[in-house]
């Protein structure tokens, strides 16, 4: 067979022969979240190469799991591969190595983006809603409840794609609210909310970039990791829900919508930490790997006029109590 297709086994289908980490049942964990499950292998018996060292490498590989969006580089040769065999008593080297590595793009994967970022903070009434039409756009009844993503003017609750109608008509939606400032440290509550009617997301994973996040933070209600990437920052941060908690992130329903949320306290770095220009509010979010739509900066809540910064919580109190003092003793 010149083109085979390939498709991992179920757990609880593997041979006795099949090498020690196949079957995952086309799903992958995140390396950062649980390495052991973060790979999968197999193996293909060709024949016996009778001397011949010649053989060609193979060509067009494709990978169409999870889903479409993946693009793959030419094959190329590499170092022979290297593994522990018979109970990791011995060494075994294989005859050739190739290799090649598949990027995911979500522009390919979706004809509409997935997910959209809506923000708030203590310091302003006004709310930065996800950017209108995120999705796609409602129907134009604004009382139509339930809608189909990305087809404006349907209504079908039954159909796998059906959403609750908002004016992003996005299936999920994160929310980032800065909640308190303190004196050394500030508050964030994060909330992702599901809108889907027919879809529940299990073991979700968002990915944050914020700069905060190169100071040390605790997150209360979800797990955490900062990303190691070559080149950037140490202020890309992953989040995944606590077994036996908040790993399910259920469906909408006609009574309400499904969601998650954690409070994070981050530490203060006092030379860069500002309430002005949006600096407390989110670069980018990815849910599931899908870039989530941003507001634009100019729609960001704003501090009030005249304030260069918010005074901190516990410097307002003993300022109060200062005052209260004094007026007492005035009085005696």
């Amino acid at each position: 067979m010149q083109t085979p297709e390939i498709v991992d086994l179920m757990p609880d289908g593997r041979d006795p022969n099949s090498p020690e980490n196949c079957c995952r049942g086309g799903l992958l964990a995140a390396l950062a979240i649980n390495p052991a499950q973060s790979s999968s292998s197999f193996d293909i018996v060709v024949g016996n190469l009778q001397g011949n060292s010649s053989t060609n490498m193979p060509v067009n590989l494709t990978l169409l799991a999870p889903g479409a969006g993946y693009t793959c580089s030419p094959v190329q040769e590499t170092q022979p591969t290297v593994s522990l065999v018979d109970g990791g008593i011995r060494y075994e080297q294989v005859f050739r190595t190739w290799k090649s590595t598949c990027t995911y793009s979500s522009y390919l994967a979706n004809k509409t983006p997935v997910c959209c970022v809506s923000m708030s903070t203590f310091y302003s009434p006004h709310i930065t809603t996800c950017p209108q039409c995120s999705c796609g756009c409602r129907p134009a009844d604004k009382k139509t409840f339930s809608c189909i993503s990305g087809t404006s003017g349907s209504e079908f609750i039954n159909a796998l794609d059906t959403v609750r109608c908002t004016d992003h008509m996005c299936p999920l939606r994160v929310h980032w609210h800065v909640k308190t400032n303190y004196i050394d440290h500030w508050r964030v509550k994060l909330t992702v909310t599901n809108l889907n009617y027919n879809r529940n997301y299990s073991n979700w994973n968002l990915v944050v970039h914020h700069p905060g996040f190169s100071q040390p933070a605790t997150t209360y209600s979800f797990n955490t990791t900062l990303l190691h990437t070559d080149g950037i920052s140490e202020d890309v941060a992953l989040f995944w829900g606590l077994d036996y908690y908040n790993t399910e992130l259920v469906n909408a329903d006609m009574d309400g919508v499904g969601s998650v949320s954690t409070e994070i306290l981050l530490a203060k770095d006092h030379k860069t930490f500002t309430l002005q220009n949006g600096w407390a509010l989110p670069r980018t979010i990815y849910f599931a790997g899908e870039n989530c739509v941003m507001p634009s900066p100019d729609s960001y809540p704003m501090l009030p006029n005249g304030a260069s910064t918010r005074r901190p919580l516990h410097n307002l109190i003993l300022f109060l109590i200062m005052i209260y003092i004094n007026f007492k003793l005035l009085r005696f």
